[in-house]
């Protein structure tokens, strides 16, 4: 028995190892070592976790750890990551947001049970609330001066090309009207303090404003999103008739290239250096008082180095932090931007994310942008 029950594992282990079977079947990751029993599919530790939330469709063992019974290898050599797919995501939209290992668990534990258990990729009429090109509902708000949470009906309509939301349930103005041109939107569970957190952002008046909503329901949610990546997509088609589906994706929805605090100091370089919430987000760098700002204290443009955009890893001589000691200067062709980390690996990561920007040339579009950059000191 000990030997059947061997051989049985073996055979598993050889089974990852076929193409599509070595990475997850449900966000990608290499070298799954789970396997859903009831489905034929391979996934890595963290789906699998989610998958146990759908025990009455996905039963799920691992590979390496677990007895396997002949029948189950036969079925799991069967079906595979390849067949699964082939047979749950017969009809995915283009725009629908396929989960990384990196993304959030809201995420993939939505598009896990959209997948499996509510087939809504077999079924189109069940993509309905993010494929209408209208969507209305209430979702929680912060409120931008106090914080509080409070229910917002906000509307989605791809015939007026906008998302808007109202501060009263009868009112006949909208609060905010956010055009599809300019709009993204992020989970940021850590950061807003709920599994179900999305960070909407837009340009207004070329500043970047935040607002940071909820629902109870993390299918309600994912609905939302799907609808704004939509929506986008409809715009760009639109806006861009020669792009390629490939081209249009990327610029949907995109989450910032890193966040997190240094410390700054103003334009003279004399005034003491103030703790920000930094957010890299593409070409800009904003910074906060808060993480949950509606609005930034101030926004710098990073060009590219062959702008004359420069990044140097200290600050200039006779220049030192007030607590932290690991400095950064962004040369512009404007001014110098002095910064400081807390850590030696907060810097390194910091200008890692800064100099991708730098080294990459700037489109016609960016000229644009950073000519009708404001910062705001």
């Amino acid at each position: 028995m000990a030997l059947d029950q061997e051989q049985n594992r073996q055979r598993m282990k050889q089974l990852t190892r076929k193409p599509g079977n070595d990475h997850c079947a449900d966000c990608g990751a290499p070298d799954p070592v789970w396997a859903s029993y009831t489905l034929g599919i391979f996934v890595c530790q963290s789906c699998s976790g989610l998958h146990r939330n759908i025990a009455q469709i996905s039963k799920v063992k691992s590979v390496l750890l677990d007895p396997w019974r002949p029948s189950e290898v036969e079925f799991m050599d069967s079906v595979g990551n390849d067949a699964a797919r082939a047979k749950y995501e017969q009809q995915v939209p283009a725009f629908y947001c396929r989960p990384s290992p990196k993304d959030c668990t809201l995420l993939r534990e939505q598009w896990i049970r959209a997948k499996y258990e509510r087939k809504e990729f077999i079924y189109v009429e069940k993509q309905e609330p993010y494929t209408a090109g209208y969507r209305e509902g209430f979702l929680w708000k912060r409120g931008r001066d106090n914080g509080q949470y409070l229910s917002r009906k906000f509307i989605l309509s791809e015939r007026e090309g906008v998302l808007k939301y109202f501060n009263k349930n009868d009112a006949r103005e909208p609060k905010a009207i956010i055009k599809f041109d300019n709009v993204n939107s992020c989970f940021q569970p850590a950061k807003i303090g709920t599994a179900h957190g999305l960070q909407i952002t837009y340009l207004k008046d070329n500043s970047t404003r935040n607002i940071f909503v909820y629902h109870e329901d993390g299918k309600e949610m994912v609905d939302w999103f799907n609808a704004i990546r939509a929506a986008r997509f409809h715009y760009l088609q639109g806006a861009f008739p020669v792009a390629s589906i490939s081209d249009l994706l990327p610029k949907l929805t995109r989450n910032f290239t890193k966040e997190g605090y240094m410390e700054k100091t103003g334009p003279k370089h004399t005034e003491g250096f103030k703790k920000r919430w930094f957010t890299m987000d593409d070409r800009r760098l904003m910074y906060f008082k808060d993480p949950l700002d509606a609005y930034a204290r101030g926004e710098v443009f990073i060009g590219s180095k062959d702008n004359n955009y420069t990044l140097i890893p200290d600050l200039p001589l006779g220049v030192q932090g007030n607590h932290w000691q690991f400095g950064i200067t962004i040369v512009t062709p404007e001014r110098m931007f002095l910064l400081v980390c807390e850590t030696k690996k907060d810097k390194k990561d910091w200008m890692d994310a800064i100099q991708m920007v730098m080294d990459r040339p700037m489109q016609p579009h960016e000229y644009a942008v950073e000519a009708n950059f404001k910062h705001k000191p």
